[in-house]
């Protein structure tokens, strides 16, 4: 029987996984201590889950190759890894989540995570000084894409072939709702509801929406850019059947049942850019949803509805966006310049 001090600390030794089943333990409470390992798995997005695990097999391999123990790693050691990842040019964000990932993984292990032993604040000094640099430096923000621009991308995308068909409807439906990349590539058939005004569409989930709550926006059928148009058209190229709503399309033109990548979004755009003059260097697929922010700002949209579509978390992201929208608006100098 295990109860009271002693049934804690029993639990405190416990092993993870198989070892479990050969502890003698009732059979009820290695259910339960399995059902808690599962639970704690889930605790994080599946996309994150992966990105740690990267991130850790990087710190791994550098420990190694440079004869340090990476678990459990000095705070010296993680500040040392941190600053490479500055100087091999990660944005802070990334790095950021490096340390998260060494954490998490100190964690999973039972070990006391470096950044809670640093006393010295090495760690939290070196990556001050990482962001402090950073925001000294030219912001390298790719541009949105306005509505007319993206109108002239679509029209660039010329042809009944599969590829540009594709390639207008994932263009007008990427600004139409605002999508990241790579909510753009998660989305499946199931997702889309037509409806008299145009369509709805389901987000279930994003990097905002690390929970996985999903949110349902509204895309208007349009008059310039016509999404739902663009939509139907792939829709009636694609068929019915259940999965990936914008599928891979092969060499030699066939569609496939795989799903575009997020990076083959990131192309797609700079291509059709190029093709109207467009430094292809200065957009990227954030510049399909920074678009539509940009342009609800300058046709004066209200904060909500922006906010409702975008499914940004930060009203100091939108407030940016309508700022840099108004600049000139009233401005100070205008009566007498």
């Amino acid at each position: 029987m295990v109860d009271g001090d002693e049934g804690r600390g029993t639990l405190e030794r416990l092993p993870e996984g198989e070892a479990v089943a050969a502890t003698g333990l009732s059979l009820a409470l290695v259910e339960d201590i399995e059902a808690a390992r599962q639970y704690r798995q889930r605790a994080r997005a599946a996309n994150t889950t992966r990105a740690y695990a990267s991130d850790w097999a990087q710190f791994e391999g550098w420990c190694w190759e440079r004869a340090l123990e990476p678990l459990p790693a000095s705070p010296k050691v993680v500040a040392t890894y941190l600053a490479a990842r500055a100087r091999a040019g990660n944005a802070p964000s990334t790095i950021t989540r490096h340390l998260a990932a060494i954490g998490w993984q100190h964690r999973q292990a039972g070990a006391v995570a470096p950044q809670a032993r640093d006393t010295k604040m090495v760690i939290a000094d070196t990556l001050a000084g990482i962001r402090r640099e950073q925001r000294a430096r030219p912001t390298g923000k790719k541009a949105a894409i306005g509505a007319a621009d993206l109108a002239r991308m679509i029209a660039n995308a010329e042809g009944e072939g599969p590829r540009a068909i594709r390639d207008r409807a994932v263009l007008a439906l990427g600004l139409a709702a605002a999508l990241r990349r790579s909510e753009l590539v998660a989305l499946k058939l199931a997702d889309l509801a037509l409806v008299e005004q145009g369509l709805t569409l389901r987000i279930r989930q994003s990097k905002t929406d690390q929970e996985g709550t999903g949110a349902v926006i509204a895309i208007p059928a349009g008059k310039v850019l016509t999404p739902v148009k663009h939509l139907n058209a792939w829709l009636k190229l694609r068929g019915g059947e259940p999965g990936t709503l914008f599928t891979r399309i092969g060499p030699t033109g066939l569609l496939t049942s795989d799903p575009m990548s997020d990076r083959s979004v990131a192309r797609l755009v700079q291509r059709y850019a190029d093709r109207i003059g467009l430094a292809p260097g200065s957009v990227a697929g954030h510049s399909l949803r920074a678009g539509l922010l940009t342009e609800a700002a300058r046709t004066r949209a209200s904060l909500p509805k922006m906010q409702e579509v975008s499914r940004q978390k930060s009203i100091d992201v939108l407030l940016g966006y309508i700022r840099s929208a108004a600049l000139f608006d009233d401005h100070a100098g205008g009566g007498f310049l």
